[in-house]
């Protein structure tokens, strides 16, 4: 039986190409390069500070660009080559984090210039979310294209469950030597991005208002794309339940730092454990049932997390919490852009990354504060019932993202989905 075959019977049909192997290693390594890069920047900020306050700033520093320029960012990923805005994104993010370990070696406490060097990391994330997200299709067919997202999903959970760990570790040993690893694979990936092929970009049409906002309009305009990304922003803004794991672990399951490790693990084990499965068996019928099922599930679990006192009942919730909430990952990042015109797809993950974004800082706010009128247990319970509600009363406002049976349809033609 021919290589291919064997690969597509096995689940590994992305990896058919040359390109997708190349791109799944920077995926690795950058990804693994910004989670050592976290914990060794929130080690030296609160070592130098010893507030709490300051690490909210380095979150906020890194969270803005990506809103406050989504209409650039995007515009860019869809008028310039996508390797080079990817590869010079990793560039900048390289230097910030080599500045970082030289201040960290010479003892340099200049919270101002750190904050500058967050900010513009910032600004280099916000730049490669749009290239990254919008370029799988340039490197893979579009039958291929749902393998290769989970594929990438896969990588991405498997980095930001092994790389903390590791930044950690390397932290322990020196933060500028965790500083310098993150520096040398985000200048890796830069370099690698370089040897994907061209993909030679459109003519690119005048920048004025109506061109920066098609993203939205298209996504107002797709029914199936706004509900799926309009569903993962309420659900995941409903049923921020991770946030309060500190309380979880200290208070309620008394399980103290360890358990705390455990428990922050769980959801993304289950996800990465999805995302395996969905690459070798894809879901190939009624998928927009199954998203809805599936955050009807992640409220359900939810719930009965938030009541539950017994640790592997608690580890066993936030397992399929993960696990649920990357079945609607898949779908929505697939019909994102399989969807969506190769013209446009920078603006459309552009916004699709404020909705990304919105939803996990703003729904680790929402439970927080919550939790602050109600309490703990309460606020993690009404997220979860708000999340069942949210899928129900989807199920009605989008009939096209219910009804949806195929995730990629039929297209002729086996080459990159332009």
């Amino acid at each position: 039986m021919p290589a291919s075959q064997n690969a597509a019977k096995s689940g590994w049909t992305a990896f058919q190409y040359r390109d997708f192997r190349l791109f799944g290693l920077t995926r690795l390594f950058s990804i693994s390069a910004g989670q050592i890069q976290t914990v060794a920047l929130g080690w030296m900020v609160y070592q130098i500070t010893g507030k709490a306050f300051s690490l909210g700033l380095v979150g906020l520093f890194i969270f803005l660009p990506g809103v406050c320029l989504f209409l650039v960012t995007g515009h860019v990923a869809d008028r310039y080559d996508r390797r080079h805005v990817l590869s010079i994104s990793y560039a900048v993010a390289a230097a910030t984090a080599t500045i970082l370990a030289v201040m960290a070696m010479n003892g340099v406490h200049h919270m101002g210039v750190i904050y500058a060097m967050v900010l513009l990391f910032g600004i280099a994330r916000a730049f490669a979310f749009p290239a990254s997200s919008s370029i799988l299709p340039n490197i893979v067919s579009r039958q291929h294209l749902a393998n290769a997202i989970a594929w990438n999903s896969s990588i991405f959970q498997t980095a930001t469950i092994a790389a903390p760990a590791l930044g950690g570790f390397l932290t322990d040993v020196g933060t500028d030597i965790a500083f310098m690893a993150a520096a040398f694979c985000y200048a890796l990936s830069a370099i690698v991005l370089l040897f994907l092929k061209k993909h030679e970009r459109r003519a690119g049409q005048r920048v004025d208002l109506t061109s920066v906002l098609a993203g939205f309009r298209y996504i107002w305009a797709e029914k199936p794309i706004l509900g799926a990304i309009s569903l993962d922003l309420f659900a995941v803004l409903l049923g921020g339940a991770t946030a309060l794991l500190p309380i979880y672990a200290s208070d309620i399951l008394h399980v103290g730092s360890a358990g705390f490790g455990m428990l922050r693990s769980m959801p993304a084990v289950g996800a990465v454990l999805t995302a395996f499965y969905v690459a070798r068996w894809p879901l190939e019928s009624k998928t927009g049932v199954k998203m809805l099922v599936a955050v009807v599930i992640f409220g359900l679990a939810t719930v009965v997390f938030g009541i539950s006192r017994n640790l592997p009942l608690s580890l066993f919730c936030l397992f399929v919490m993960g696990a649920t909430d990357m079945i609607s990952v898949y779908v929505r990042q697939t019909l994102v852009q399989i969807e969506t015109p190769d013209e446009m797809r920078g603006r459309v993950a552009a916004v699709n990354s404020v909705f990304i974004g919105a939803s996990n800082e703003l729904g680790e706010f929402e439970s927080g504060t919550l939790a602050a009128f109600v309490g703990t247990v309460s606020a993690v319970v009404i997220g979860g019932v708000g999340t069942i509600a949210v899928a129900v009363l989807w199920a009605w406002l989008f009939p096209e993202l219910r009804d949806r049976d195929r995730l990629v349809l039929e297209e002729e033609g086996d080459q990159p989905a332009t």
